[in-house]
């Protein structure tokens, strides 16, 4: 296993965090939106130095890891870098 792995968000995971923040700046203060900002940073220091120590989910080769109990982030570990595929906040309504 290689160290140091770069790390990629998708359209689609990029999206799904905008829409998160978007949802903290109106629901809730700048100390959650502070506290995501430096989960997401350290989560993602330890994906690109240590890959496979977060679970595989139900999908094959795809890792899964949660955040802060509300969000979850997946990704596959690639030849070259980790990809960020989904960035899932279930804070949020379905409306």
């Amino acid at each position: 296993m290689k160290n140091g792995y770069s790390v990629v968000w998708t359209p689609n995971a990029s999206n799904e965090l905008e829409h998160t923040i978007a949802y903290l700046k109106h629901h809730f203060t700048e100390k959650e939106l502070t506290k995501l900002a430096r989960k997401i940073e350290s989560t993602i220091e330890i994906i690109a130095n240590n890959p496979d120590i977060f679970p595989k989910s139900e999908k094959k080769n795809i890792h899964k890891v949660v955040l802060l109990k509300f969000n979850t982030m997946y990704y596959p570990v690639k030849d070259e870098h980790i990809e960020i595929l989904s960035f899932f906040s279930n804070r949020q309504s379905q409306d």
